[in-house]
């Protein structure tokens, strides 16, 4: 398969890429900055410059049109400010999406966030809070769309700790760690189960082993 993977330079993006790659897939990672190729390349992905929030659907399109599969991995990141939690974690997954739809490739998985479909609590960090609303409306707008074959993932808190192969994935799991290998294992597996289309997923670490996890939530 072919896989394009929009924020191809984050931590979950990169161990997917390698992923792919060792299987012999095709793993394309969309990146911002021209000197983050190496690190794609390292991992055996194919890097393509392309900045997402003033790209246009024609651009995005172009790159993901040969896909067997498209993945939006991309975020603003903990140190940005509030208005690039908009334009990047919000509009370039509608940006994202509308580009697959206009190349003809059904396939899309959404790496998300526990908790944005309600409004955050009083007293939350107004960075995390943008942050929340904007994966929230951008969750919305997929789900929204009948041209894709879409699944949303929405991990737990993410840790750096080896990955362990054992998951919780439902679509309601409850808050708890999940490592991003493990994050990255499951959406390989997601990208081998059509059967997970229509569907938004909590994951958190657990005692089920991937590939069953998976397979258990398809429909």
């Amino acid at each position: 398969m072919r896989i394009v993977i929009a924020g191809g330079h984050g931590q979950i993006a990169l161990r997917l890429e390698r992923l792919l790659a060792a299987r012999g897939d095709d793993a394309v990672g969309i990146i911002r900055r021209p000197e983050q190729a190496g690190d794609l390349l390292a991992v055996g992905a194919e890097p393509v410059v392309c900045d997402l929030e003033s790209a246009t659907v024609g651009d995005v399109a172009g790159h993901v049109e040969a896909a067997d599969a498209v993945v939006f991995a991309a975020g603003a990141g903990a140190g940005s400010g509030i208005t690039r939690k908009s334009t990047v974690d919000h509009a370039a997954a509608v940006l994202f999406a509308d580009a697959a739809e206009a190349a003809g490739v059904r396939r899309f998985i959404v790496v998300s966030a526990m908790r944005v479909d309600r409004e955050p609590p009083e007293g939350t960090d107004p960075g995390f809070a943008a942050y929340l609303r904007a994966k929230g409306a951008a969750d919305a707008d997929v789900r929204a769309r009948t041209g894709l074959d879409w699944t949303i993932l929405r991990p737990g808190r993410l840790t750096d700790e080896p990955g362990t192969g054992l998951v919780t994935l439902a679509e309601s799991t409850g808050r708890a760690d999940v490592t991003r290998d493990d994050v990255a294992a499951v959406l390989v597996g997601l990208l081998d189960e059509p059967g997970t289309a229509g569907r938004t997923l909590e994951l958190i670490g657990g005692d089920t082993p991937v590939n069953k996890a998976v397979a258990q939530a398809a429909r």
